[in-house]
């Protein structure tokens, strides 16, 4: 699964698209210049089970990582992800 990414400001997104359509997707938006908010992740049927959702979070954590700012997790889904991977924990505000 290719994970893409609008990067907007204030807020952007995570994505991922099949034959045009969004599938799966989660939003974010800056809080400052050194810290995202996640706060909506949703995947489509089609992709449940197939790691979509955990995907977006580390494509996330992956930008963070690169950009050196922060994450604070509100989306449930994206909270629990946290606390199930503690690597990724580096990069929580």
């Amino acid at each position: 699964m290719e994970i893409l990414h609008d990067a907007g400001n204030p807020k952007g997104r995570f994505y991922i698209q099949q034959d045009g359509e969004t599938l799966a997707e989660m939003t974010y938006v800056w809080a400052g210049d050194n810290r995202i908010i996640i706060d909506h992740t949703e995947v489509d049927d089609r992709l449940r089970g197939k790691g979509a959702g955990k995907q977006l979070v580390q494509a996330g954590v992956d930008f963070a990582r690169d950009k050196k700012i922060s994450i604070l997790p509100l989306c449930p889904f994206a909270k629990s992800v946290f606390q199930r991977v503690p690597e990724i924990r580096d990069v929580l505000s």
